[in-house]
């Protein structure tokens, strides 16, 4: 078959494919399959910037070496609650699940912990592993640096990354409060979607090499991303760079390498995975109530004129998720890529569908 412009495939049919891609590339098999799963989840929530698009520059680096095709990073510090993995370069699916499983089961016996993670590679959409940690009873608390995209306010330098924040929280309803956030005004994959397709970007998204504003999307590449609320995000993401690379022992600021630069060259970003389990804190059952309690709150809030819905933290991702009916949606350009990067492995992918 051939995708017609932004068709929704089946999610199934679309991971098996993406795991195929991966252990042409040597990773072994049941890895592959992570993998796959959590890039097409991305997909299935339409955040397209952190789905298949990627398997062309994953695909790169493993040829490269830059990205290693282990299953999962090494312990190299455990003082109970608090551990530290080095990632060796594996890709950071695999790694980010390793840090929660590590995570919650640590939470459960202290309360609390953190799993620092240094020498990592890009993993995703952060939520999806916050909601993990949530899933198992814990409030799940993720993040990630990056190269240095946004420069601070009046600036025209690059400083710190856009570094992804996720905060997720166990909840007696459907589904989870939940956050999910770069700390720019948006995701450089959003700018790098409209590139491709030959949009220009909002006002707002981005500076040029020089820190003036721009609406081209190359400019924005070329140039830097805009902090979300000014001074305000770029603090945060200051302080994110600092906790992630800080207690890892890894990369912070400039050390880190640009995930769509010298595919040769290691990303080395850092992580950090913090696990609060509520039970310690709260009798069987009061939080997760209570956190439906807000969220119920909000839905139900009184709506501005002309508006049809308030959107609980959560929730539209959560319909995203459940309106899906097993499908991902996928853009013709990533489609395109997709099916030259299997053909260059000996992956038919549309033989999949």
């Amino acid at each position: 078959m051939t995708a017609a412009p932004n068709e929704a495939v089946s999610a199934e049919a679309l991971a098996r494919a993406v795991a195929a891609i991966f252990e042409g590339c040597g990773v072994e098999a049941d890895a592959a399959a992570i993998v796959a799963e959590d890039l097409v989840a991305a997909d299935i929530e339409g955040v397209a910037s952190h789905g298949v698009m990627l398997v062309p520059m994953y695909v790169e680096r493993l040829k490269a070496g830059s990205v290693a095709k282990g299953s999962q990073g090494q312990v190299v510090s455990d003082n109970d609650a608090a551990v530290v993995i080095d990632a060796g370069d594996v890709l950071g699916q695999l790694t980010a699940r390793q840090a929660v499983a590590i995570a919650i089961e640590r939470a459960k016996k202290f309360g609390m912990a953190t799993v620092a993670v240094r020498n990592a590679f890009h993993f995703g959409t952060a939520g999806r592993y916050a909601r993990m940690m949530a899933d198992a009873g814990a409030v799940g608390i993720v993040m990630s640096n990056t190269r240095p995209l946004m420069p601070a306010t009046g600036g025209a330098q690059p400083l710190t990354g856009n570094n992804p924040l996720a905060i997720a929280v166990p909840s007696a309803g459907e589904y989870r409060p939940e956050v999910d956030m770069a700390l720019s005004a948006v995701a450089m994959g959003k700018i790098r979607n409209a590139a491709a397709a030959g949009q220009s970007i909002p006002e707002g998204w981005a500076a040029d090499k020089d820190g003036a504003p721009t609406t081209d999307p190359q400019k924005a590449i070329d140039g830097m991303l805009l902090p979300a609320a000014g001074p305000k995000g770029f603090g945060l993401a200051f302080m994110v760079d600092l906790l992630t690379g800080g207690l890892s022992g890894g990369n912070i600021g400039a050390e880190v390498n640009g995930l769509y630069g010298n595919m040769a060259t290691p990303y080395r970003c850092s992580n950090l995975f913090i696990a609060i389990d509520v039970g310690h804190f709260a009798p069987e059952g009061q939080f997760e109530g209570r956190a439906k309690s807000e969220l119920d709150r909000v839905s139900a809030s009184r709506r501005a004129p002309g508006v049809e819905r308030v959107f609980a933290p959560g929730e539209l991702a959560y319909a995203a998720r459940t309106g899906a009916n097993g499908r991902a949606k996928v853009s013709p350009a990533a489609w395109k890529s997709l099916v030259e990067t299997g053909a260059s492995l000996g992956v038919d992918v549309q033989s999949y569908f």
